[in-house]
């Protein structure tokens, strides 16, 4: 095997080959790795998958959880930069051309691109057996399905293919996470049949990801997202909510919310004050609100913000790829929507808001028992209010605000300043196939 030198040239080099429009290099370079080396070598493929992964866990979520963090009025957007200030606006004063809306579909598009050439090529690769090709390949269906749940999440229609030289076409939101839930179980055959090897976490997943329980994890998200109530409930009872998996950060590789909202005093973003819950539906004495946020609330031009504590408040701060606790709150909210047990749903409710320590992650509420009305309605409010808090931050809260019905605009942008983005002008001027922009 060769040193990691060689792991470094080979990760430069698939970084230039992956992005779409290419990466023309002036002079040639004897020493880098050919895109056929990338490929179809066992070291190549190696070093892609956890190129995909660092890819993911920097710009990608990067892009998946502050922007439509700022849309979903978790965020404020601070800084006088116009794309920041465009995405805070929201409503018509959104363009085409906004650098973040851009940021978040073409991130998108690259992750898809990277575990496509990971999902065709690896098979081929004679050294590659096992459970370590099994796991390369799960995780790659993992990352493929997030990138189009993000897609899901941000737009009406979205490609589920990818293409260097054709037009993909565009599907609703609707078939794009079907797709996801596909690869998703895919992923999770492909380790029912070869559970992922030793030398996978060596080389590829490491330590903090466990890569079966994420499977499982976004299964029960996407199945939520797409109405399949009762698919969503059996992957949620399939997580082992003692486990954590992670995105874990260097002062080489920083946190990247931290790094949009604390890092050199930049502060692009800001948190607002509760969670960015109108007052109504924030529950004083909840934990969970000095967990995710520190200091006093300052007005912004006119609204509450904070600091930003919990995952994002050093370089280091590990992510966790998903929050233990969601899984209960997927069940709670999967049964009342498919007119289940309003007890059963209460009690699930109660697991997550009385809970004051041995969260796996720290993420407790510390909130006595529900004492509200026990009807389908009330208690599917208080799984979004649950929801808005124990998940805070993690791309989910914009999606939710949809979901649940919550005022929108263009009447009321408290909870959301924008139904889904118009599709970037980059996209439209290259694909005549992409869709007519939604109103609002």
């Amino acid at each position: 095997m060769k040193n990691i030198t060689s792991y470094f040239k080979i990760g430069v080099l698939s970084s230039c080959l992956l992005l779409t429009s290419g990466c023309d290099l002036d002079i040639p370079n004897p020493n880098a790795a050919s895109d056929l080396e990338v490929l179809s070598t066992r070291e190549g493929i190696v070093a892609l998958s956890v190129g995909l992964r660092q890819y993911y866990s920097t710009s990608g979520i990067e892009a998946a959880y502050l922007y439509p963090g700022v849309t979903g009025r978790e965020l404020k957007g601070v800084a006088t930069f116009t794309n920041v200030l465009e995405l805070e606006a929201g409503g018509t004063a959104l363009p085409t051309f906004n650098g973040n809306v851009l940021g978040i579909w073409s991130r998108m598009q690259r992750t898809m691109l990277m575990s496509d050439q990971i999902l065709e090529n690896a098979p081929n690769i004679t050294t590659l057996t096992g459970g370590t090709l099994s796991g390369i390949l799960a995780q790659a269906h993992l990352f493929r399905a997030m990138a189009l749940g993000t897609l899901a999440t941000a737009f009406e229609q979205a490609n589920t293919e990818t293409s260097t030289t054709m037009k993909p076409e565009f599907r609703p939101r609707t078939e794009v996470l079907e797709e996801a839930i596909s690869h998703l179980n895919q992923g999770i055959a492909l380790l029912d049949a070869n559970p992922a090897s030793d030398e996978f976490r060596r080389l590829v997943g490491g330590s903090s990801l466990d890569l079966k329980n994420t499977l499982y994890a976004m299964n029960a998200r996407y199945n939520l997202y797409a109405g399949n109530y009762a698919a969503a409930i059996a992957n949620a009872n399939l997580v082992n909510l003692a486990s954590v998996s992670s995105y874990e950060y260097s002062t080489l590789s920083i946190n990247p919310i931290y790094n949009a909202t604390n890092i050199n005093g930049l502060n692009y973003f800001k948190p607002r004050d509760n969670f960015g819950l109108p007052a109504a539906l924030f529950e004083e004495g909840d934990a969970r609100g000095n967990f995710y946020l520190t200091g006093p609330a300052v007005l912004v031009n006119g609204d509450p913000v904070r600091d930003l504590a919990g995952f994002f408040n050093s370089q280091t701060s590990f992510i966790p790829i998903y929050i233990p606790d969601e899984m209960k709150l997927i069940k709670a909210e999967a049964i009342l929507r498919s007119d289940g047990s309003l007890e059963e749903a209460l009690a699930l409710i109660n697991a997550v808001r009385t809970q004051t320590s041995g969260d796996p992650v720290g993420v407790n509420a510390g909130l006595p028992a529900y004492t509200g009305p026990v009807t389908r309605e009330a208690l599917l409010l208080e799984v979004y209010k649950q929801r808005s808090a124990e998940l805070y931050l993690t791309g989910q809260k914009w999606e939710d605000s949809r979901r649940f019905n919550r005022p929108g605009p263009p009447e009321n942008t408290s909870e959301r300043n924008r139904n889904f983005y118009p599709y970037p002008d980059q996209e439209r001027l290259n694909n005549p196939n992409t869709p007519a922009d939604p109103a609002i």
